[in-house]
C-alpha cells in the first residue's frame, strides 16, 4: 500500500511538471495534438500507478518522450504555416455576413441546434444579431455581432476614459509581494506608509493592490 502511495505521488509530480512545461492553455483551448498528448499522458501515468508489478520507469520514460514530442511539434507549429494548418486546421466561418453557411456546417458536422447552443454560450440569444460566427481551430466559437447590436463603448459617445493600466498585487493574505514592489521601484517603508492610511500594517491586510494611476485598494484580513 505504501509503495502504491509513493509511486502515485512521484507520477503525479512528474505529470504536473510536464503539463506546466506544455504551457498555460485551458483544456477548452487545446489544439488537437495537445489534447491527444494530454490524454496519452494520463493513460501512461495511470498504468504504473495502479500496478506495482510494472516498473515506474515504464510510465515516466514515455511521458517524457511525449513532452519532447510536444515541444518539437510546438516549435514546428510556430515556424511553419503549412504544418500549423495540417496539425491545427483552419478556422471555419459558419455565419458569414449574417447568413448561415450550411456547407460549412455539414463539413464541420455542426447542427443548427449546436450552433445556437454555442451562440447562447456567447450571450447571443437571437441568431439574427450575428454578423460572423467563426469556428476556431480549438473548437471555440468567436462571434461578431452586427454593428447595431453590439454593446456601446465610450468611443461611441466621444469619451476617452482615463488610463488605468495594469493592477499590481502588493499584499496577499498578509504576505508582502516584494517582487511587485521592486517592479514599481518602491520599498516596504513606502508600502507601510500607504497601508497605514487604512489603519493597519501590511501584514494585517487580506489584499493590497495598486494601479498605474496610483489608486490603492486595501482590505483588512
Amino acid at each position: 500500500m505504501l509503495i502504491i502511495f509513493i509511486r502515485s505521488i512521484i507520477l503525479y509530480i512528474i505529470v504536473l511538471v510536464v503539463m506546466r512545461l506544455m504551457g498555460k492553455r485551458e483544456i477548452g483551448q487545446l489544439q488537437p495534438f495537445e489534447l491527444a498528448i494530454s490524454i496519452m499522458i494520463a493513460d501512461l501515468a495511470s498504468i504504473p500507478m495502479a500496478d506495482v508489478g510494472i516498473p515506474i520507469t515504464n510510465g515516466i520514460i514515455p511521458i517524457l518522450a511525449l513532452l519532447v514530442m510536444h515541444l518539437v511539434i510546438s516549435i514546428l507549429n510556430m515556424k511553419s504555416i503549412k504544418i500549423r494548418q495540417i496539425l491545427c486546421g483552419k478556422p471555419s466561418i459558419l455565419i458569414n455576413k449574417g447568413k448561415i453557411d450550411s456547407k460549412k456546417l455539414k463539413k464541420e458536422r455542426f447542427t443548427i441546434n449546436e450552433l445556437e447552443e454555442r451562440l447562447r454560450g456567447n450571450n447571443i440569444v437571437n441568431i439574427a444579431d450575428v454578423e460572423y460566427a467563426i469556428l476556431e481551430t480549438n473548437g471555440q466559437i468567436t462571434v461578431i455581432q452586427k454593428p447595431e447590436k453590439r454593446n456601446t463603448i465610450p468611443q461611441d459617445f466621444g469619451i476617452k476614459p482615463e488610463y488605468e493600466g495594469i493592477t499590481y498585487d502588493l499584499v496577499l493574505d498578509g504576505k508582502v509581494l516584494y517582487d511587485n514592489l521592486k517592479i514599481l521601484k518602491k520599498d516596504y517603508n513606502w508600502l507601510k506608509k500607504q497601508v497605514s492610511e487604512f489603519g493597519i500594517v501590511p501584514e494585517e491586510a487580506l489584499i493590497v493592490t495598486i494601479n498605474e494611476k496610483g489608486d490603492i485598494f486595501c482590505q483588512k484580513n
